[in-house]
C-alpha cells in the first residue's frame, strides 16, 4: 500500500530572520522551534507544517513556543501557540523581521488543519493566511498538504508542501524518522526543504538525533547545512511538559535559546514511574443498566460488554492500581455477561489486586457477580433474595380460541418447542426435559462459584435456597453471605477503615491504559469484531443482508488478521442465516474465524455460528437447537368478532391459502383458512428437507458425522458446557477467550497489540433520548420486546419453515 509521507518541521536556530523574496514563510525558518524534525517526535508542530501529523495526535494539546536571545525575554521575540485535537488543528506564529533600514516589522502567520487516517498512514491539508505589516513583509494566502507514513517501528517517513493561492510560490519538504532499535529510546532523523527557483544544491536540512535517557526526558541535537547545530533537553510531567534547546551559529557562538510549553493528553513520563511504585489507587467502576455490546456514537455512556472487559485489564495492567471498588446498584446483565466479567474479575484477584462489591439489594445474579469479592459492602436497609432458578411461559392456546384464532403447531421434532405455547396448555415432556437441564446446569455453575468465593458447603448453600431465601443485612452478615453493611457514598471511609490508609479514587479515564499513547510506530494488527445480535432476518435483527457485505468485504481486506463474529442470536428465517453462514464459510478459508456465543446462539442462531474455525461458548450459553419448526394461524371468527370480512377472485387451487383479513393499523394479514391435508403434507415435507439440510450443514461445518449430530439434534437446546461435550462447542469462554484465539491463529505474538475493529458500525444515536418523558417515566415505545420479536417472524414467514428459539429461553436474568 502506498504510503506518502509528509513531515515538516525541525529546530533551526536563526536570530531575528532576514526577510525572503518568497511570499511562503520558509520551514526552516518557522519550525526552528522543534528539537526535532516534525515527524520524529512529538507530534511535530501540531499539524502547522505538516496536516498529516493530527491524525497521530492521541488527545487535545496546547502549546506556547518562545525564541529569545541569550534567554532574555523581549518584544521582538519570536512566539508561537499551537492547539490541536485529533483531526484539527490551529496554530499562529507571530514573527519580528529586520528590515534594509534596520527597523523592526512584525507579520503573524495564521494556519488551520485537518488530518486524519490510520495507523500506518496519514493525510492532512490545510489553509495559511497572514496580518501584520503586510505592505511591508510580502506574504501570499496559502494552501498546504501532508502525509506521513510509518509502516514500522523503525521507520518514518513525511512528505509535506505548501502552495501560494496569488503568486504560485511553492514549498516541499522531506522528513524522515528512524530508529535503530526499533523503539523510541533513540531516533535518529534528517529533512530537506526546497523551495521555488531554489536548486537541489540550494535546499536546506538538518540531521540529529534523540535519545530519551529517562522515561519522558530527552536528549536532543541537531546539525545544519549552515554549520550551525542545536542541542536541547525535553521534560514530560504526563500532562504537561516543557523543552528547551539553545542554537549555536556556524562560528560556535550562541544565537538563539528556545523555550516550550505544553499541556494536554498524557504522555510517558517519570512521574509515571514514581507513582507506580507503590499502588494506592482504587478504580470506581458501577454497573447500573443493561450491558450491551455497543454504544451509539453519541450521548451515550452505557455499559458495554468489551469495553467493560478491556477497563478490568487496564486495571490489572496500571501498576498504581490497587483495587476496584465495584457498585452493583440499578444493574441489570444477563446470566452469561455476568460469567464472563465475573471471570475477568477472578484474573484482577490473581493478578494481587482487591475487589469490593457494594450491593444495594440483590437476587441470584447480582449475588453470583457479587461473591467474587475480596469484600461484599450491602445497603443497611437493602434485601438479599436468594430463591433459585425457575423457567416457564405463559401458554395461550385459550387465548387464541376466545378471540377466534386457529393455530396448527408443525412440530415433526421432539425438542422444537418454539411455538408450543400457543397450541398446547401446559409444558410438553420434551420442553421439560431441556428446560430443567438449562436451569440444572445455571443452578451447578453459580452454587460452584459462590461456595468457592465465600467458602461456604455445598449443603449450606442448597440449605440457603431452599430453607432461609429472603435476608436482611445484619442477617445476610451472620450468614457469612456479605462483609459488612454500609452505603456506596462512605465508600472511601469505609476503605480507610478496612485498610488503615485513605485511598485514592480514579474513574477509568484516568487509568494508565487509556491515558498514555501508543509509542510504537509500527501499525497495529487488525482483528474484526462482527456482532450477530438479534433475530435471524434479512433487515432487522441481525441483517443478513447487512452482515453478508461485511463478511464479503472482511474476506477481501488484507488489513485484517483474523475475525471475532459474536453470537448472541435466538435464530429466525432460513435464508439470511444461510446467506451469513456461507459468508462466513468464505471469510474462513482466506483468514481465521473465530465465533463467541454470547447469551443464546441456537437454532439459526447455531446455523450462523457452524462455519467458524473455533465455536466458543460460556458454560451457561444457550446453544443447539438444531431443528426446524413451523406453525400456521388463521381466522376461525376473529374476523366476524372485529366485524371484518374479505373476498377474493383466484387463479390457481391453492392462491387464496395465505389470503385473508387484514387488520387495520397494524397492517398484519391473517389467513381465513388452515391448511388443507394436502397443503400440510407439503409443508411437513418442506420442513423436514429443511432440517436435513440443517444437520448436513452442521456435520460439514463441525467434521461430524450426520449420524453423530441426530443424535444432539432434533431442536434440543444445550448449555454451553452441554454443547463441547457433544462436539457442538470447541472452547469454554468468553469474548475476551475469542480474541485470544483470533490473535493465536493469525500468528501474532503475544506482546503484541492488537487494533479491534468493530463491525457494523455503531448507529449515530438512539432516538429514545428526545422522546419525551410521561408522568417522568422515558417512553418504553422503542425498546423491542421479545415476544413482539417472535410474532414478528413466525408473521413475516407464512408457510415457511423457521428456524427459531422460543424467546422466554433468552431474556435477560434480574
Amino acid at each position: 500500500m502506498k504510503q506518502i509521507l509528509m513531515i515538516t518541521l525541525m529546530l533551526t536556530l536563526i536570530s531575528i530572520p532576514v526577510l525572503s523574496q518568497s511570499r511562503i514563510p520558509a520551514y526552516h525558518q518557522q519550525a526552528d522551534f522543534l528539537l526535532t524534525s516534525p515527524g520524529s517526535f512529538g507530534n511535530g508542530m501540531l499539524g502547522y507544517v505538516n496536516p498529516a501529523n493530527l491524525g497521530y495526535l492521541p488527545g487535545f494539546e496546547m502549546r506556547y513556543l518562545r525564541a529569545t536571545d541569550d534567554g532574555k525575554w523581549t518584544d521582538h521575540d519570536r512566539w508561537s501557540f499551537l492547539a490541536a485535537a485529533p483531526g484539527f488543528g490551529f496554530g499562529v506564529i507571530r514573527t519580528p523581521l529586520v528590515m534594509d533600514n534596520q527597523s523592526v516589522k512584525r507579520v503573524t502567520d495564521y494556519r488551520i488543519g485537518f488530518g486524519g487516517g490510520n495507523d500506518g498512514f496519514n493525510f492532512g491539508l490545510g489553509y495559511g493566511w497572514s496580518s501584520g505589516d503586510l505592505n511591508d513583509i510580502q506574504r501570499d494566502r496559502i494552501f498546504y498538504l501532508g502525509g506521513l507514513a510509518r509502516p514500522n517501528n523503525y521507520l518514518s517517513i513525511g512528505l509535506s508542501g505548501s502552495y501560494g493561492a496569488k503568486h504560485g510560490d511553492w514549498e516541499a519538504i522531506l522528513d524522515l524518522g528512524v530508529r535503530p532499535l526499533g523503539t523510541d529510546f533513540l531516533t535518529v532523523f534528517g529533512d530537506y526543504a526546497i523551495q521555488n527557483e531554489k536548486k537541489f544544491d540550494e535546499a536546506t536540512w538538518s540531521v540529529g538525533a534523540a535519545a530519551q535517557v529517562l522515561p519522558g526526558i530527552f536528549l536532543t541535537g541537531r546539525y545544519f547545512d549552515s554549520k550551525a547545530f542545536t542541542a536541547g533537553i525535553s521534560f514530560s510531567f504526563g500532562n504537561s511538559g516543557v523543552t528547551t534547546h539553545a542554537a549555536y551559529d556556524n562560528s560556535n557562538d550562541l544565537n538563539k535559546v528556545y523555550y516550550g510549553f505544553r499541556t494536554g493528553a498524557k504522555e510517558y513520563s517519570l512521574f509515571n514511574k514514581i507513582s507506580a511504585i507503590k499502588p494506592n489507587k482504587y478504580l470506581k467502576m458501577g454497573f447500573k443498566g443493561s450491558m450491551t455490546y455497543q454504544r451509539y456514537r453519541f450521548f451515550d455512556k452505557g455499559l458495554t460488554l468489551k469495553g467493560t472487559l478491556e477497563t478490568i485489564q487496564k486495571a490489572i495492567d496500571d501498576p498504581a492500581v490497587e483495587g476496584i471498588v465495584l457498585n452493583l446498584y440499578g444493574m441489570q446483565i444477563s446470566s452469561e455477561m455476568v460469567w464472563e466479567v465475573r471471570e475477568k474479575l477472578k484474573q484482577f484477584k490473581l493478578a494481587g489486586k482487591k475487589l469490593v462489591v457494594y450491593l444495594d439489594n440483590g437476587e441470584m445474579g447480582q449475588y453470583h457477580l457479587a461473591s467474587v469479592a475480596d469484600k461484599i459492602i450491602f445497603d443497611p436497609d437493602g434485601t438479599l433474595i436468594l430463591k433459585g432458578y425457575v423457567m416457564g411461559r405463559t401458554y395461550q392456546k385459550g387465548t387464541l380460541e376466545k378471540l377466534g384464532l386457529g393455530f396448527d403447531e408443525w412440530r415433526f421434532f421432539k425438542y422444537k418447542s418454539a411455538v408450543e405455547d400457543y397450541a398446547r396448555e401446559s409444558m410438553s415432556d420434551a420442553d421439560r426435559v431441556q428446560r430443567q437441564a438449562l436451569i440444572d446446569n445455571q443452578y451447578a455453575l453459580v452454587k460452584k462459584d459462590i461456595c468457592e468465593s465465600r467458602k461456604i458447603s455445598p449443603e449450606e448453600f442448597d440449605n440457603i435456597i431452599n430453607n432461609k431465601v429472603v435476608f436482611l443485612a445484619e442477617e445476610a452478615v451472620k450468614a457469612g453471605l456479605v462483609d459488612t453493611v454500609g452505603r456506596w457514598i462512605d465508600i472511601e471511609e469505609i476503605l480507610k477503615k478496612e485498610t488503615g490508609k485513605k485511598k485514592g479514587m480514579i474513574g477509568a479515564g484516568q487509568l494508565a491504559g487509556n491515558e498514555l499513547p501508543r509509542r510504537d510506530w509500527e501499525p497495529q494488527p487488525k482483528i474484526a469484531l462482527v456482532y450477530g445480535l438479534g433475530p435471524c432476518a434479512m433487515e432487522e435483527g441481525i441483517n443478513g443482508v447487512k452482515l453478508e457485505k461485511i463478511f464479503t468485504a472482511l474476506t477481501n481486506d488484507h488489513s485484517i488478521k483474523a475475525v471475532v463474529f459474536r453470537v448472541d442470536s435466538p435464530g429466525g428465517a432460513v435464508m439470511p442465516s444461510d446467506m451469513v453462514a456461507n459468508a462466513m464459510k468464505k471469510c474462513a478459508e482466506k483468514k481465521p474465524v473465530i465465533v463467541s456465543q454470547g447469551a443464546v446462539a441456537a437454532s439459526g442462531g447455531y446455523w450462523i455460528s457452524m462455519n467458524a474455525d473455533t465455536i466458543v461458548a460460556a458454560p451457561n450459553t444457550i446453544t443447539g437447537s438444531i431443528g426446524v419448526i413451523g406453525g400456521w394461524i388463521w381466522n376461525k371468527n376473529f374476523g366476524e368478532k372485529l366485524g371484518l370480512t374479505s373476498d377474493y377472485v383466484k387463479v390457481g387451487d391453492h392462491a387464496d391459502f395465505t389470503f385473508g383479513i387484514t387488520l387495520p393499523l397494524v397492517g398484519l394479514q391473517i389467513p381465513n383458512r388452515n391448511l388443507t391435508p394436502e397443503e400440510r403434507a407439503k409443508m411437513e415435507a418442506q420442513i423436514r428437507t429443511m432440517y436435513a439440510k440443517f444437520k448436513a450443514k452442521v456435520a460439514k461445518g463441525r467434521g461430524m458425522k450426520e449420524e453423530a449430530v441426530e443424535e444432539i439434534a432434533q431442536g434440543r437446546v444445550w448449555t454451553g458446557t452441554e454443547g463441547k461435550e457433544k462436539g457442538l462447542v470447541d472452547e469454554i469462554g468468553g469474548l475476551e477467550t475469542a480474541l485470544f484465539l483470533a490473535k493465536k491463529a493469525a500468528k501474532i505474538a503475544d506482546d503484541k497489540d492488537v487494533k479491534i475493529i468493530e463491525y457494523p458500525e455503531a448507529e449515530a444515536f438512539n432516538p429514545e433520548v428526545f422522546m419525551p418523558k410521561l408522568l417522568g417515566i422515558k417512553s418504553k415505545i422503542l425498546k423491542p420486546d421479545q415476544e413482539l420479536e417472535f410474532l414478528k417472524i413466525i408473521a413475516k414467514n407464512p408457510g415457511l419453515p423457521v428456524v427459531v428459539l422460543s424467546p422466554d429461553f433468552y431474556l435477560n436474568e434480574k
